[in-house]
């Protein structure tokens, strides 16, 4: 078991540390086939005479560590890799493997993630543990990486995935991506997403935030249009509260099927057809804050969910109030209530794996963001958030972390009321 990823403990090897992964992919969408070659670049944290990769559903057929072959052993969750010799601690080592399948979702206690076909192409669902359904890794929030993928897929089929796009080459029918990032990337935040897609690139979103750039089916445009016209200035106010946008990337993607949730990723959010109406707008100001919260300033454990998903929500009531839309204090109190009505049986700083996506997770978090915001004063509690996102930027934090920067912003009584919200389960009086 992981000492450090008690919420999914049959993910994850804390014996080594992976300093990059590199991702030769070919998919083909009509037969679902997905052939890969991983080359992961580790550091041994103890002696090594064996490690751990996670992969679920797709079958090895060769494994080579520093060039030599290496003896391995698949189960249905992990592949074992035994090297040539003894890794030595602080020994950086390169592992190559080579495996191939039909990709698909695996079962968890969250529902269906990882690897989804579409009807007419593919996407990742990576958070938490979906990962491995696509390539060998190690599956831990804390063990983040710099990514390099060349993806090739059929003529006809266009490529988004985590990183900045490079050139793209043609050859018998075949068309080739690379994707390129050298921002420290979790494993559940890598994802690739392939569809017959046409770009569309959206007006900057103000000083240091980057143009955006919209996948979507062609004949979903004029909605896409209708639905994303509000990002640049979604953007620019975050940039403004939150500080200058973090990725090197801002990608949307948007399928021609129906999805139950958006879904973000490194620099990169998809969106079903089903969230081109207005009232998804309060997603897509949800999955943009996740560039900042979670996706730079990054959980080391999964019981600090809260610190990703309560900002991102108070972020959507933000939108909201500069947008002219339902006021910052209607959302509150509306919000407010809706909890007020459920169980007071979560403690948001360790909800526990079963309740880690619970909407009370969502909007308790957010209600005690805004807590901390009439404690501190406007001024005091944007210069809090946006030292945290400068101080973190591609970092990891726990909730501690979060503690100590309440507490040297507003002291005692502002770390106090931070307490009230995430260490008790009954809710405490309204902000």
């Amino acid at each position: 078991m992981s000492a450090t990823n008690p919420y999914a403990p049959q993910s994850g090897d804390s014996s080594y540390g992976v300093q990059s992964y590199d991702l030769v992919l070919g998919y083909r969408v009509r037969t679902n086939r997905l052939e890969g070659t991983a080359t992961i670049v580790a550091v041994a944290r103890e002696p090594l005479t064996s490690f751990a990769l996670d992969l679920v559903g797709l079958r090895t057929s060769r494994v080579r560590v520093d060039g030599a072959s290496a003896r391995f052993s698949a189960g249905p969750r992990v592949l074992r890799v035994t090297p040539p010799r003894q890794l030595a601690p602080g020994t950086v080592f390169e592992v190559e493997v080579v495996y191939a399948g039909a990709p698909a979702p695996r079962r968890s206690r969250w529902g269906a993630v990882g690897w989804e076909e579409l009807t007419d192409g593919a996407l990742v669902a990576g958070q938490p543990i979906g990962a491995p359904t696509w390539f060998p890794c190690n599956d831990r929030p804390d063990d983040r990486a710099r990514m390099r993928m060349q993806i090739t897929v059929d003529e006809g089929y266009t490529v988004a995935a985590t990183g900045v796009a490079g050139a793209t080459t043609r050859r018998a029918g075949r068309v080739t991506t690379t994707f390129t990032s050298d921002v420290p990337t979790a494993t559940y935040l890598a994802a690739v997403h392939v569809g017959r897609y046409r770009t569309r690139t959206l007006t900057a979103g103000g000083d240091g935030v980057p143009a955006v750039v919209v996948t979507a089916p062609p004949a979903l445009g004029a909605a896409v249009d209708r639905a994303f016209a509000a990002v640049p200035d979604m953007l620019r106010v975050f940039a403004e509260l939150f500080g200058t946008y973090p990725q090197d990337t801002c990608t949307l993607v948007v399928t021609a099927d129906e999805l139950e949730i958006p879904l973000e990723a490194q620099g990169l959010a998809v969106f079903g057809m089903n969230h081109l109406v207005p009232a998804a707008q309060r997603l897509v100001a949800h999955e943009l804050a996740h560039q900042w919260f979670g996706n730079s300033v990054g959980i080391a454990r999964w019981r600090d969910i809260w610190l990703n998903e309560g900002f991102a929500c108070y972020a959507e009531w933000l939108w909201s109030d500069a947008s002219g839309g339902v006021p910052m204090e209607t959302c509150v109190a509306d919000h407010y209530a809706r909890l007020a009505a459920k169980p007071q049986d979560l403690l948001l700083a360790d909800p526990g794996p079963d309740d880690m996506f619970d909407d009370r997770v969502y909007k308790r978090g957010a209600l005690a963001v805004h807590a901390l915001r009439r404690t501190l004063g406007d001024s005091a509690f944007f210069d809090l958030v946006r030292a945290w996102t400068s101080q973190n930027r591609h970092g990891l934090v726990t909730t501690d972390d979060f503690r100590a920067a309440v507490e040297r912003a507003g002291g005692p009584d502002a770390a106090a009321v931070l307490s009230r919200w995430i260490d008790v389960e009954a809710l405490p009086a309204r902000p």
